[in-house]
C-alpha cells in the first residue's frame, strides 16, 4: 500500500480542540425543495411546487460549520447588511462559533437561493454586492480580528475565505497577512480571483483548477493529464506569491500538491470514484479539513490526501 493509499483517522491526530479563526465572506444559503408538476404558462421555464424551506450559513459560515463539526474552537470576523438576513446569520451560526459581524449599512446581506426539485437544482438565485467595502469597514474588520489574536480565543491557524464579495481588499489582506506574521500563525487561504495574488508568503494556499488557470493568466489552460504543463503552473504560483504549500483541487481528478520545502514535490492524488450529487461546499470542506491538518502538523501530502477524500464525500450529499 502507498502512502498516498493510507487511511489517517482524524483520532490519531495531535491537537487538543484547535482554535481556528475565519476571516471571509459569509451568506445565507437558501434552499427551496419541491416538486415540478407542470411548465408556466408565461415562458417555457418549469414550475416548482415548494414543499420545503430552509436557511444556513454558508461561504465562510459553511467553513465555520466544518469545522465546528471536526471539533475546533471556531471564531468568524465577516461583515453583514444591516437588514434580517444578516439577523438570521447571526442566529445561525452562534450555535457553532463566536461571530464577530461588522455591519455595513450600505451593502445587503449575501443571499443565494437555490430551487431544487427531484435531487437537482433547477435555478439558483443570487441577492449580493460584490464591491469592495468601505476603508472604514475593512479598519473595523481589522481591528476585531487583532483584538481576537489578543485574547483567549487566539487562533492556531486563520483561514481566509475569499468569495469575492468585498470584504477581502488589498489592503486588508495585507494587513491581515502582517498581523499573523507578527503573531507566528500560519495562514491557510482558499482564493478568488480578484485578489488572486494578494496572498504573498502563506502556508497554504488551495485554488481550484479553474482558479489556477484565470488566476495566472494562463492562455492556454493546463489539465491534470498534462503533467508537466500543470507542474510548471503550481511551481509558477507558488514562486509568484511565496507560499510554502500549494493545493490545487481538481474536481474528478482528485487534487495536486506541492511544497518542495517539505520534499513534496507535484503529487498527484487521484479522486475516489463517486456519485456527485451537490458540489456546492466541497471546497469550503477541503479547506477545513486541510487547516485543521496544517495547525496539527500534518505534512503536505496526509493534508492534501485526507481533504481530497472529505471533498469528495461531501459531494454526495445535496445542500
Amino acid at each position: 500500500m502507498s502512502k498516498a493509499d493510507q487511511p489517517l483517522p482524524f483520532d490519531t491526530l495531535p491537537w487538543d480542540r484547535p482554535k481556528v479563526c475565519v476571516v471571509g465572506d459569509v451568506m445565507v444559503d437558501a434552499y427551496m425543495w419541491g416538486r415540478v408538476s407542470r411548465v408556466s404558462p408565461e415562458a417555457p421555464v418549469p414550475v416548482v411546487d415548494v414543499t420545503q424551506r430552509e436557511i444556513r450559513a454558508g461561504g465562510a459560515g459553511n467553513v465555520v460549520k466544518n469545522l465546528h463539526a471536526l471539533g475546533a474552537e471556531v471564531t468568524l470576523v465577516s461583515v453583514v447588511g444591516q437588514d434580517a438576513s444578516g439577523a438570521d446569520l447571526t442566529n445561525l451560526l452562534e450555535d457553532v462559533c463566536a461571530p464577530h459581524l461588522v455591519v455595513d449599512p450600505s451593502r445587503p446581506t449575501t443571499v443565494k437561493t437555490r430551487v431544487i426539485s427531484g435531487g437537482q437544482h433547477v435555478v439558483r438565485v443570487d441577492e449580493e454586492s460584490t464591491e469592495d467595502v468601505t476603508s472604514a469597514v475593512g479598519q473595523d474588520v481589522l481591528s476585531t480580528f487583532k483584538a481576537l489574536l489578543e485574547g483567549a480565543s487566539r487562533p492556531d491557524v486563520v483561514i481566509l475565505e475569499d468569495y469575492d464579495k468585498g470584504l477581502l481588499t488589498e489592503d486588508t489582506v495585507a494587513a491581515l497577512l502582517a498581523a499573523c506574521q507578527q503573531a507566528g500563525l500560519p495562514v491557510a487561504v482558499d482564493p478568488k480571483l480578484k485578489r488572486f495574488q494578494a496572498y504573498q508568503g502563506v502556508a497554504l494556499f488551495k485554488p481550484n483548477l479553474k482558479e489556477l488557470n484565470e488566476g495566472l493568466g494562463l492562455t492556454e489552460p493546463v489539465h491534470p493529464r498534462q503533467t508537466s504543463n500543470m507542474a510548471k503552473a503550481v511551481e509558477r504560483l507558488r514562486s509568484d506569491l511565496g507560499c510554502a504549500r500549494v493545493m490545487v483541487t481538481l474536481g474528478e481528478h482528485g487534487t495536486w500538491i506541492h511544497a518542495p520545502q517539505e520534499d513534496v514535490v507535484h503529487v498527484h492524488i487521484p479522486a475516489v470514484p463517486r456519485e456527485v450529487m451537490d458540489v456546492s461546499g466541497a471546497g469550503d470542506t477541503v479547506i477545513s479539513v486541510a487547516a485543521l491538518l496544517l495547525a496539527a502538523g500534518c505534512d503536505a501530502e496526509a493534508i492534501a490526501r485526507v481533504s481530497n477524500l472529505a471533498g469528495g464525500w461531501v459531494c454526495e450529499r445535496v445542500g
